[in-house]
């Protein structure tokens, strides 16, 4: 047996990809090309190999055209990675700070002429724009440039005027660079801060304002602490000159203007600067701070989805602070949200901030995953609590059609589960795509505490998946003898096949699963039977193998098979109801009933006049689950009498049901209130199957509990004037109309599953008038609830009434078997009268009272 549509399980879970230029992760600086390696250093650069990163080859130096003419790599993602480090700080360094002293160590880069800022510094920790640029002490004002992303990554110097090239990747977002330092990649050029094509940036001229209170000529400084651009800032004092002159041959980075070199740097002061250009005008000076005017946005976007990821709660918080949009999508990364990322890795307390900053939790993904479905599927338990807290929804489907719970089932997080199956909102055998319920998932990895869990919570065994499956079919597939025991000691179909004639036995014999195989044989299996490929278990098993051995000495053994039970019709209703209904023979050759028309709620074919007018209704105006003794239409009904599953509650008066007016379309309160439940439709499993004496019957396929809604009697609305009129008095249920006209339901013609409910003397179903869509008293829906404890494979039935066999008993007599048959003996009138037409027997000798019946419910 074979799933038709298999998910492709992962076996392990990656590492996460760290932050680029984090200095928890990376502890060092990286050589660019034309780099010469200080081997005193203390920093090292942790391998790119040894992060799970696709985009990797990017981030490594070797990949900008390298001398040795290796080729670049094809990079998907490029744009999916942020490249800068312009926003971490580390903490200060006695062997950087020292070189510092108290000045700033920035380089200002206009027009290929350097300068040297040598305001004090208040703050020491040090910043760099990225792991190819050494570490620096700044002063404020360059600090600010920094987070700004206005200093080059690939040299390092400031970006202030002169003319660089400038990306947008939001429009209250700039980043500056030198277009020489651009990232190279297959003869494209890209952002070096955050990965965007460089034909999306746009070439910037500034003109230079007047700072020479606080900018001195490059030639002022000490060599060793000015990286040149194009360089790495291992670069000595030494060998500047030489490596300077490498760099110009492989770099198209222009060398600076060489300059006088002053004293005053050396000395502390204020150095003067070199013969520059005229004394700028106005225009050109405004121009210059227009530039500096601080920007609302300092991260980029994409940043917010790695650190929510890699559960960096500061930065979290800083980039929510600066305006980042917490439902940011990130499109290589199939439109997931920083929720999700958060979600995924378990990071509560980054949850909460971003639902703060208005985060939807409900927010899908490219494949319809929401964060809370990725918190499940990674028994994040906290996280999904606080997520539902929050107001997350249980129940949207992703994809493939899985819930949180079919998630949390196929991995098996006990806990999960159980915390999910809390919620009113979750539905323990709700299907996906492939028809497969939790319970199947759980069964099919064999998940033996989960299937306890879930068949205690009311999960239906006999749910067919989209082959016709049940679970006792993925039991047999996994080989649990411990899952298959629990499925058949709850009346688990182990005669059910499956689109290809395949029984539990056969799937059992293919699978050689020989424990299994002998559990079915002893709760009566059908060795004999054949599949759709004329197949038998014993044919399907390898020859002469353990399982083969047994099957071949039952099937000896075997005495002539009792009749089968066919499946005369998939689904009587046709799809009209929430669950198929089946139809089957395991009696006689009577086929399946078709002359009738199945509905699922009630029709008319003459005016009746049903005050539907929604000016008519009482409503509520709930903002609860309408549990509360202020539900105006929980008043109607003296209460809501349903508890939070559904059912009803213990305190209901079975012996003379109240009415129950449940919320309808003009209520304020959500469409899954408690007070909604017989307008939800059939939710139970139910039957048509031929009786040994009693004509068509109707069971369960499951465990019903007590105060369960299983279906609704519908038919044709019809006047009791009406009623009298038609020869076939058959399938008529009174609805006991005390004013006025009295009408009836007449299932005859138009009608559902409940037509072919019979009478039992000892009932397990009771009828009661509900109202929902209108609430005219002369036309009640009668909605069947459980009175007791229904067993899966019992057969339902109701009392008919006294009324009902004081006419037919002179007919026939009550064959419900029960030890407390009230009905037992035929009553013989004085005189025969010859049987009317519609007191006519069935073809097999004995009367149908599924189809002889006037219901009543007095």
């Amino acid at each position: 047996m074979k799933k038709n549509k298999r998910r492709k399980e992962q076996s392990e879970t990656k590492p996460n990809p760290p932050p680029l230029g984090n200095e928890h992760f990376m502890n060092g600086t990286g050589t660019g090309e034309g780099d010469v390696q200080d081997t005193n250093t203390e920093y090292t650069e942790v391998s790119l190999d040894s992060l799970d990163l696709q985009v990797k080859e990017i981030l490594s130096p070797q990949s900008k055209g390298l001398s040795n003419g290796s080729e670049t790599t094809e990079v998907d993602g490029l744009q999916g990675i942020p490249l800068c480090s312009c926003r971490m700080e580390t903490p200060k360094e006695d062997e950087v700070t020292a070189t510092a002293g108290d000045r700033c160590m920035a380089v200002e880069s206009t027009d290929q002429e350097l300068s040297w800022c040598t305001t004090e510094v208040i703050k020491y920790e040090l910043m760099r724009p990225s792991n190819k640029v050494r570490h620096l002490v700044l002063c404020e004002d360059h600090r600010g440039k920094m987070v700004k992303h206005q200093c080059c990554p690939g040299c390092g110097y400031f970006c202030t005027a002169g003319t660089f090239m400038e990306c947008q990747p939001e429009s209250s977002i700039s980043h500056r660079f030198h277009k020489p330092c651009a990232t190279q990649v297959n003869n494209a050029s890209y952002c070096p801060h955050c990965g965007e094509e460089i034909s999306k940036a746009k070439e910037v001229t500034i003109a230079k304002a007047d700072t020479t209170s606080t900018v001195c000529t490059v030639a002022d400084a000490p060599t060793e602490d000015v990286p040149t651009e194009g360089q790495a800032d291992t670069t000595t004092e030494s060998d500047f000159t030489a490596e300077k002159s490498a760099d110009d041959s492989k770099t198209d980075v222009p060398a600076p203007q060489s300059c006088e070199v002053s004293e005053a740097h050396a000395a502390g002061k204020s150095p003067v600067l070199s013969q520059g250009p005229v004394k700028e005008t106005l225009e050109s000076a405004l121009l210059a701070l227009d530039a500096e005017k601080p920007k609302k946005l300092r991260f980029h976007p994409k940043q917010l989805y790695f650190s929510a990821r890699q559960g960096e709660l500061q930065k979290v918080l800083m980039m929510l602070v600066d305006g980042i949009d917490p439902n940011f999508k990130m499109e290589q990364h199939g439109k997931r949200t920083p929720l999700h990322a958060a979600a995924e890795m378990g990071h509560t307390d980054i949850c909460h901030l971003l639902v703060q900053a208005g985060a939807n939790l409900d927010n899908c993904s490219e494949d319809q995953r929401t964060p809370l479905m990725d918190a499940a599927e990674n028994n994040h338990l906290e996280t999904v609590k606080y997520l539902v807290k929050a107001g997350a929804l249980l129940d949207p489907k992703d994809a493939e059609g899985s819930t949180c719970l079919h998630l949390a089932a196929k991995k098996g997080h006990y806990d999960m589960v159980k915390y999910l199956l809390t919620s009113d909102q979750m539905d323990v055998s709700c299907q996906d795509d492939g028809g497969w319920t939790p319970m199947i998932w759980a069964t099919e990895y064999k998940h033996v505490e989960l299937v306890k869990l879930l068949h205690s919570s009311g999960a239906d065994l006999n749910v067919r998946d989209n082959e016709e499956n049940i679970c006792l079919h993925w039991a047999a597939f996994a080989g649990s003898v411990e899952i298959a025991e629990i499925l058949l000691a709850s009346k688990c179909d182990l005669k059910a096949v499956n689109i290809h004639g395949d029984s539990p036995l056969h799937i059992a014999a293919r699978e050689n699963r020989y424990e299994c195989v002998t559990l079915f044989l002893d709760h009566g299996a059908e060795v004999n039977l054949k599949n759709k490929e004329g197949e038998t278990p014993l044919e399907c098993c390898s020859p002469n193998s353990q399982v083969w051995t047994v099957l071949k000495k039952s099937s000896n053994s075997s005495e002539k098979p009792k009749k089968e039970e066919v499946v005369m019709n998939r689904d009587i209703s046709r799809g009209y109801e929430n669950i198929p209904i089946p139809c089957i023979n395991g009696e006689d050759s009577e086929p399946c009933p078709i002359n009738y028309k199945y509905i699922s709620q009630n029709c008319v074919t003459s005016p009746l006049n049903v005050d539907r007018n929604i000016t008519h209704l009482q409503y509520c105006v709930c903002i609860d689950d309408c549990s509360s003794s202020n539900c105006m239409c929980s008043q109607l009904s003296m209460r809501c009498w349903y508890d939070k599953s559904g059912r009803l509650l213990p305190e209901f008066n079975m012996v003379e049901p109240p009415l129950i007016f449940e919320c309808n379309h003009a209520c304020s309160c959500w469409r899954n209130c408690r007070n909604r439940v017989v307008q939800n439709g059939l939710k139970v499993r139910l039957q048509l199957f031929r009786t040994k004496n009693m004509g068509w019957g109707v069971r369960s396929l499951q465990e019903i509990p007590m105060g369960t809604f299983v279906c609704e009697y519908a038919g044709e609305l019809i006047s009791d004037t009406e009623a009298d009129v038609r020869e076939d008095d058959t399938y008529l249920f009174d609805l006991d109309n005390k004013d006025g006209e009295v009408y009836c339901i007449d299932a005859r013609f138009y009608g559902n599953i409940s037509r072919f409910i019979n009478h039992l003397c000892e009932p397990n179903l009771l009828p009661v008038r509900v109202f929902m869509s209108h609430q005219d008293l002369r036309f009640p829906r009668i909605a069947f609830f459980s009175s007791r404890q229904i067993h899966a494979g019992e057969q339902i039935g109701f009392d008919y009434g006294d009324r009902f066999w004081d006419i037919k008993s002179k007919l026939f007599s009550c064959r419900c078997g029960s030890p407390k048959c009230k009905h037992p003996v035929m009553k013989v009138t004085p005189q025969c009268q010859p049987a009317t037409p519609t007191e006519v027997p069935q073809e097999n000798g004995l009367p149908d009272t599924s189809s002889t019946t006037t219901h009543s419910l007095c």
